[in-house]
């Protein structure tokens, strides 16, 4: 039986103003109709059932989480009780999948990914499927071949064909490497044996706790006292206990990277991580001054800019300016050049460090 683990806990920072503790990006409706949270649970529709559906995130946002996705019924949206990064979600996960189907497969995603071929999408998840069923140790994940020198993102290197395997496009993965310079991006481009790395995994449940087990036993002994404690009254202390104790790291540290027997997929379909407001411009069709807008926007002697206004009816008026990010929430007005908009972290620090609560 194939599950689907959709992580949705992170707090999407380089979103603000729009991304919110109490309305984090993947809660957003940014380029879709719908969230991105909701676009990720219609993308399994046909492939997952809403009840092989588990839902992560953090206990602050499991009623909101509830509330966008009425499909999923609420006890498959499992709050952590704090951030320990993408290793522990995942071991818990795995934990409560394999607690209920012993021979479960986990399609492990994230709810901010925008992908705009659902059919292709599917496909390539079908062939996952196909790549464990032929041998049960195996690691999956999906690369995306790159379109341009990106810094941002990691990227997977493709090694030798799974030629056996029947799958168009299946390799063993060679490395992975973290997230490169100019330099090292313009020369993994021109290479052509490098993929992004979507972030995007599929394995048996008990593969990846044996590998946890292995690569992370402290990590693990924690997991294993809250899945000795599954279903009794006292789960929740048990969870909150156990689970404040593991060192964070994500998955890729913990296990993709010391694992000997990982493939990637070339994936088909069409992706974008959405990391911040730029990405909005390449998901925005452009007026012919360059402009991505989403909202009421009059330029003047304005070219190149990501308007983004979450009140239809209030107008954005901008003269004389160029390559500039504007968002306007009626909490806060947010204005910045694109070739500085990693600094929008830095206001939510300054804000935390002002104690400004309400905006953030």
């Amino acid at each position: 039986m194939l599950h689907a683990v959709i992580m949705a806990g992170g707090s999407g920072t380089r979103f603000w103003p729009a991304s919110l503790n109490r309305r984090p990006k993947q809660l957003l409706q940014l380029v879709d109709d719908g969230s991105m949270l909701q676009g990720t649970c219609r993308r399994l529709q046909g492939l997952i059932s809403p009840e092989h559906t588990l839902v992560m995130t953090n206990k602050h946002l499991v009623t909101p989480v509830r509330e966008q996705l009425a499909d999923v019924p609420p006890e498959q949206v499992v709050g952590e009780p704090m951030k320990r990064d993408t290793a522990a979600c995942i071991a818990l996960s795995a934990s409560l999948i394999h607690h209920a189907d012993a021979d479960a497969i986990m399609l492990v995603l994230p709810a901010d990914h925008v992908i705009s071929t659902d059919a292709q999408f599917q496909d390539c998840m079908s062939s996952g499927v196909k790549l464990i069923e032929q041998s049960p140790e195996r690691l999956v994940t999906f690369g995306i071949r790159p379109s341009y020198a990106a810094e941002s993102f990691g990227y997977v290197q493709r090694g030798e064909a799974l030629a056996d395997s029947g799958i168009s496009g299946a390799f063993r993965v060679a490395s992975f490497r973290e997230k490169p310079d100019r330099q090292t991006a313009e020369q993994y481009l021109t290479a052509g044996t490098y993929d992004w790395n979507s972030g995007i995994f599929m394995w048996r449940a008990d593969t990846i706790l044996n590998a946890l087990r292995r690569f992370e036993p402290e990590m693990m002994k924690h997991i294993d006292a809250i899945s000795a404690d599954m279903g009794s009254p006292g789960f929740e202390v048990t969870l909150q206990r156990e689970f404040s104790k593991i060192d964070g790291r994500s998955i890729d540290y913990a296990v993709m990277e010391r694992y000997p027997d990982v493939c990637v997929i070339e994936a088909t379909f069409t992706w974008d991580d959405v990391g911040s407001w730029q990405s909005i411009g390449r998901l925005t069709e452009p007026d012919e001054q360059g402009n991505c807008v989403r909202g009421k926007f009059l330029p003047i002697q304005s070219q190149r800019m990501i308007v983004f206004g979450e009140d239809p009816e209030h107008l954005v008026v901008t003269i004389g300016m160029q390559d500039t990010i504007v968002v306007h929430t009626p909490g806060a007005t947010l204005v910045a050049p694109k070739d500085q908009e990693e600094r929008v972290r830095e206001v939510v620090k300054q804000l935390q460090a002002r104690e400004w609560d309400a905006y953030l």
